[in-house]
C-alpha cells in the first residue's frame, strides 16, 4: 500500500472506530478499555496483523504530550474544589513524597536485581513513579466506582498532580545518567524550581484565562472551547519556557477554571469531556505501533518482578510512609496503594531516553512497557473486587454526581420567582456569569422594556429588568437576592 495522507486518515479512523466498538464491548467484560487500545495498537503494528511500522519515538512523544495536556485539562475541569480541599494535603503529600518514594524504593531494588548503574536504575523508578491520569479517571469515572469518605478525591488529585513530580524526576537522573560526574543533590534546585513556578503560573494563568473567556466577545458558542484550548497550551508552554512544570501548571488552571463560572461552560465542559477520551485513544494506539512485542519477551523475567514488587512493595510503602501525619484507616492506605495505576505517562516519560540516546534506553523503554500493562491488567480489572473487600466502597445510588454531572444534569425546576433589578442594585451592568449565582437556580427569561430575552452567561443586566428565576430549592431564593445586590422584598 502506498502511504498517502488519503490512507493514514483511513487506517486512523478505522483504528479510532474500532477502538470504540471493541471499549464498548470491553466494558462488559471488566477489561480496562485503555489496555484494549494498547493491544489494538500492538496488533495494527509491525509485529502484529497489520503490519503498520512506526518507529519515531519523536512524534509519540509528541502525541504523548500533546494528549496529556488535553487529559489532565480536563481532569483538573472535573475536580471540585469543596470536594479536594479536605483531602489538599494528603493528595500533596501522595503526589510528591509519594512519589519520590516509589522512585527511590524501585529503583535501588531495580539496580539490585540488573546490570543497570544506580542513576539508570534510579531513571527507571522514576518513569514509573506515578499512577497514570488516564488509567485512573478512565476506570474510576467509566465504572462509577462509588467510594467511601474522600477515598475518590484523593485518588484523582494525586493521580492528576502527581505526574510533574514523575516528569521532573525522569529529566533530573536522565541528567544524571548523562553526566554521571554529577552530584545526586544537584537536582534539589531543579525539583523546587520546576514545582514552585509551575504552581504559581498555573494559578495566575487561571486567573487571566477566566478574565479572557469572561471579558471576549465572541460571535458563535462554538469559538469558547476553541479559545480554551489555546489558553491550555499558552499555560503549557509558556510555564515550560520561564523554567516551570507545564504539566502542573495546565492542572492548576484546570482546576481553578473549573470551580470558576465561565460563560458557557456547558459547552467548554462537553467539549474536552470528549477531546480526553479521543486524546485517551489516540494516545494509547499510538504506543500501540510504537513498541515491538518481540522485543519485550527478553525483558518479561525483570519485568514481572519489578512489576510485582512495585504493585505489593513500593507502592504500598510509599503511601504509607506519606500518610502517616495524616489520621486514615489502615483500610482506606491499603485501598491508596492498589489503585496505582501505570498506564500510558511512564511509557511517554520512556521515549525520553529513547530521544537522548542512553545505553539502556530500548531496556527501559520495554520494561516499562510491560509495568504498564501488567499494573492496568492486574490492579485496573480488580478496583471494585479489592473496594469491596476492604469495604470502603458505597452502593450506586449512593455515589455522589461529579461537578460534570452536576452542571449537564437537568433537576427539575419547582419553584418559580419574578424579581425586579432594583435602581440602586450593584449588579447593574455586570453579566450573568460575573453574579454568584447559586448553581441550582437559572435565569430562564428576562423582560427588558415588554420584550422577552433569553438570557446567557454574557447577558448583561440593566435596572428594571425582570428576571424569571427558577429553581427547585426555596432558600436558594436568598441566595439569589445575595447575589444580586438587593434586600428580599
Amino acid at each position: 500500500m502506498n502511504i498517502t495522507i488519503e490512507n493514514i486518515i483511513l487506517i486512523g479512523s478505522v483504528l479510532l472506530l474500532i477502538s470504540i466498538i471493541a471499549g464498548k464491548t470491553s466494558y462488559r467484560f471488566g477489561i480496562p478499555t485503555l489496555l484494549l487500545f494498547l493491544t489494538i495498537g500492538m496488533l495494527a503494528g509491525s509485529d502484529g496483523i497489520g503490519g503498520i511500522y512506526f518507529d519515531n519515538p519523536q512524534i509519540a512523544q509528541f502525541i504523548g504530550v500533546v494528549s496529556l495536556n488535553f487529559i489532565l485539562f480536563s481532569g483538573g475541569l472535573d475536580t471540585s474544589w469543596q470536594s479536594v480541599k479536605p483531602v489538599l494535603k494528603e493528595g500533596i503529600a501522595l503526589s510528591t513524597l509519594g512519589v519520590l518514594l516509589t522512585a527511590i524504593g524501585l529503583g535501588y531494588f531495580v539496580y539490585l536485581i540488573t546490570d543497570f548503574s544506580l542513576y539508570e536504575s534510579l531513571l527507571l523508578g522514576a518513569i514509573v513513579s506515578s499512577t497514570d491520569a488516564a488509567a485512573v479517571f478512565s476506570i474510576l469515572r467509566g465504572r462509577n466506582l462509588a467510594l467511601k469518605k474522600n477515598l475518590r478525591p484523593t485518588l484523582e488529585l494525586e493521580s492528576g498532580s502527581n505526574d510533574p513530580m514523575a516528569y521532573v524526576l525522569t529529566i533530573a537522573f536522565l541528567s544524571l545518567v548523562q553526566e554521571p560526574e554529577q552530584s545526586i543533590f544537584s537536582i534539589i534546585p531543579l525539583l523546587f524550581l520546576q514545582m514552585s513556578i509551575g504552581g504559581v503560573a498555573g494559578f495566575l494563568f487561571g486567573k487571566l484565562s477566566k478574565i479572557v473567556i469572561n471579558k471576549i466577545k465572541l460571535d458563535y458558542e462554538g469559538l469558547y472551547p476553541v479559545l480554551t484550548i489555546a489558553l491550555m497550551f499558552i499555560t503549557f508552554s509558556a510555564t515550560d519556557a520561564i523554567g516551570g512544570n507545564g504539566f502542573l501548571a495546565i492542572y492548576i488552571c484546570s482546576v481553578y477554571l473549573g470551580n470558576q463560572n465561565l460563560i458557557h461552560k456547558k459547552t467548554i465542559m462537553r467539549m474536552f469531556d470528549g477531546l480526553a477520551w479521543l486524546m485517551q485513544i489516540v494516545l494509547f494506539l499510538t504506543l500501540g505501533l510504537l513498541v515491538f512485542p518481540s522485543q519485550i519477551i527478553p525483558f518479561i523475567g525483570v519485568g514481572l518482578l519489578i512489576s510485582i514488587f512495585l504493585i505489593l512493595v513500593a507502592r504500598p510503602l510509599a503511601v504509607f510512609i506519606a500518610l502517616i501525619p495524616f489520621k486514615m484507616r489502615l483500610k482506606r492506605r491499603f485501598y491508596i496503594s492498589w489503585v496505582g495505576l501505570r498506564g500510558a505517562v511512564p511509557i511517554v516519560f520512556a521515549t525520553y531516553p529513547l530521544l537522548a540516546g542512553i545505553d539502556k534506553s530500548h531496556a527501559i523503554f520495554n520494561i516499562v512497557f510491560f509495568v504498564s500493562i501488567s499494573s492496568v491488567l492486574v490492579q485496573g480489572t480488580t478496583l471494585s473486587i479489592v473496594a469491596k473487600w476492604l469495604n470502603v466502597g458505597l452502593p450506586e445510588k449512593a455515589k455522589p454526581l461529579s461537578p460534570t454531572d452536576q452542571l449537564m444534569v437537568e433537576h427539575p425546576k419547582t419553584l418559580m420567582k419574578e424579581i425586579v433589578v432594583e435602581e440602586n442594585s450593584t449588579a447593574i451592568g455586570l453579566k450573568i456569569v460575573d453574579l454568584k449565582f447559586p448553581k441550582n437556580a437559572i435565569i430562564a427569561m428576562i423582560e427588558r422594556e415588554g420584550n422577552y430575552l433569553t438570557p446567557n452567561g454574557s447577558t448583561e443586566l440593566m435596572a428594571r429588568d425582570k428576571l424569571v428565576v427558577l429553581t427547585d430549592k426555596k432558600d436558594v431564593l436568598n441566595e439569589v437576592y445575595t447575589s444580586l445586590r438587593m434586600d428580599k422584598s
